[in-house]
């Protein structure tokens, strides 16, 4: 819910500590054409807070922001919730989405619900939202399983070619990685790939290329 761009270089809550995922701007940069943005609410974005908010309505600001710079063809590159935004992204524009890379993706998994319930309260919190959009609004971001934003049977007829990075941890269940790698038609794993950013990096440049 706090997803700004500074983000990709910079630890959220230890900005001091340098993140785990490969930042696209440093790295990526060179070769491509390399947007990032704050999702709404964070950073210098504001948006209205209603019950009826989504997943839809990240879609619609990130896909406006495409439009606006006059960009048809793109690949995108996630992590965290990031990857929930671009799975949204592909199902809402799939004949517009070249490739996917996943780092660290969200997900349902056992008993892990309370984590992102407390974690949404607790920034609805902060932004003083009333309690009855909260609870609508909630719903519809956490509320499903699997990754949230899309389902099962989407990703399993997943148009384009995905690259997911497995995560380890309460929010980023391995289990979730691995089922998406396992239901995309045209997905790769890499695992390990936090033992050595030159290496990943050059990985995730090769696919991107690729997919070009």
């Amino acid at each position: 819910m706090r997803s700004e761009a500074r983000f990709w270089s910079q630890q959220p809550g230890d900005p001091e500590q340098a993140p785990v995922w490969i930042d696209p701007l440093a790295a990526l940069s060179d070769e491509f054409r390399v947007i990032a943005m704050d999702q709404r609410n964070a950073g210098a974005s504001s948006a209205p807070i209603t019950a009826a908010d989504g997943w839809d309505s990240y879609v619609a600001d990130q896909l406006a922001l495409l439009d606006h710079l006059g960009i048809d063809r793109f690949s995108v590159m996630g992590g965290c919730i990031g990857c929930a935004f671009a799975l949204g992204l592909a199902e809402a524009a799939p004949g517009r989405v070249a490739a996917l890379v996943l780092q660290n993706p969200i997900g349902r998994s056992a008993g892990n619900a309370p984590l992102f319930q407390r974690m949404f309260q607790e920034w609805a919190d902060q932004r003083g939202v009333p309690k009855e959009t909260a609870v609508g609004f909630g719903e519809r971001m956490f509320g499903g399983d699997f990754v949230f934003s899309v389902s099962r049977d989407f990703v399993s007829g997943l148009r384009c070619p995905a690259l997911v990075l497995p995560g380890d941890d309460d929010f980023h269940p391995r289990s979730t990685a691995l089922e998406i790698a396992s239901l995309a038609p045209r997905a790769e794993i890499l695992d390990g790939w936090r033992r050595n950013r030159t290496t990943t990096a050059a990985v995730v440049r090769d696919f991107l290329t690729a997919a070009q």
